[in-house]
C-alpha cells in the first residue's frame, strides 16, 4: 500500500460507518488525518472510529436534512477547528422496478439522500475551505450515473446528478486551492446490496469485464489520492472505478 501524508489534515467522511466510507476513513486515518465519520447510525460510526483508531470521532448526521448537516458541521468544527477534506459516501440504492411502477415517495427519498445530500454537504464545507484556500472534495457517484441501470431509475438519475454537480462546482472553484472530483464505482459488495433484488445484483456483475465486484480497499486507494495534496491540478473530474464497464 502506498503511503499518503494526511498528518496535518482534517477530513469528513459521510456514510463513514460502513462500506466505502469506512474504508476511506481508515485509509485517511492511517495517513495521520483527523477524521469525522458522519452517519445516521451513530452507534456503528463510533464502533468504526474505535476500529480505525487515530484521532477520529463519530457524528450523527442525516445528509438529506439541511439542518442536520449544519449541526454536524458545527460539531466537527468545534472538535477539530478546520475541514480540509470531504468525502461524500452516504447514499442509498432503493428498490428495483420499472419507472411506471416506481413509488413516487421512494424516488424522492433517493434523490434527497444521494443528490441533495451531496449538495448540502458541499455547500456547508466550501466557505471554510475558501477561507483557507485549500480543500479536497470527493463525491461518490456511480457508473449507473454514466450508463443508467434498468429498473434503477432513481438511483441512476441521482448519481448522474452528482456527476453534473461535481463538474459545475469544480469549475466554480477552479481559481482556488480547492479540488472537486468524483468517482464512479461499479458495485462493491456492501450492505447496500440488501436493498437490491438478486436479479439486479447479477445484472451488475455481468456488466463488469473484470468479472468481479469492486473491493473496498481499491476504492479507498483512488479516493485517498484524490483527497491528497498530490492532487493539485485535477478538478471537476470523473474517475472510473468500474472494472472496465464504463464506455466513456
Amino acid at each position: 500500500m502506498n503511503s499518503l501524508d494526511f498528518s496535518s489534515r482534517t477530513a469528513i467522511v459521510t456514510g463513514g460507518a460502513q462500506g466505502i466510507g469506512a474504508a476511506v476513513a481508515a485509509r485517511l486515518a492511517k495517513g495521520g488525518a483527523r477524521v469525522a465519520l458522519w452517519d445516521m447510525d451513530i452507534a456503528l460510526a463510533r464502533q468504526t472510529t474505535s476500529s480505525i483508531g487515530g484521532d477520529s470521532i463519530g457524528v450523527e448526521a442525516n445528509v438529506a436534512d439541511w439542518s442536520s448537516v449544519q449541526a454536524a458541521f458545527a460539531q466537527t468544527m468545534d472538535q477539530f477547528g478546520r475541514t480540509d477534506i470531504i468525502v461524500n459516501s452516504a447514499g442509498i440504492a432503493g428498490s428495483n422496478g420499472p419507472v411506471e411502477d416506481y413509488d413516487v415517495d421512494e424516488f424522492q427519498q433517493i434523490v434527497n439522500v444521494n443528490l441533495m445530500g451531496t449538495f448540502y454537504v458541499n455547500k456547508v464545507v466550501v466557505p471554510a475551505m475558501r477561507e483557507r484556500d485549500y480543500g479536497r472534495i470527493v463525491n461518490i457517484a456511480s457508473v449507473a450515473g454514466k450508463e443508467g441501470n434498468p429498473n434503477a431509475s432513481a438511483y441512476s438519475a441521482s448519481k448522474a446528478g452528482v456527476i453534473g454537480f461535481t463538474k459545475s462546482l469544480g469549475k466554480e472553484l477552479a481559481d482556488t486551492g480547492i479540488a472537486v472530483n468524483c468517482v464512479t464505482p461499479a458495485a462493491a459488495r456492501t450492505r447496500i446490496f440488501d436493498q437490491m433484488q438478486q436479479e439486479h445484483i447479477d445484472y451488475m456483475l455481468s456488466k463488469i469485464p473484470r468479472g468481479r465486484f469492486l473491493e473496498l480497499d481499491e476504492a479507498a486507494a483512488m479516493i485517498a489520492w484524490l483527497a491528497s495534496a498530490e492532487n493539485s491540478f485535477t478538478t471537476g473530474g470523473v474517475f472510473d472505478l468500474s472494472g472496465g464497464r464504463a464506455t466513456y
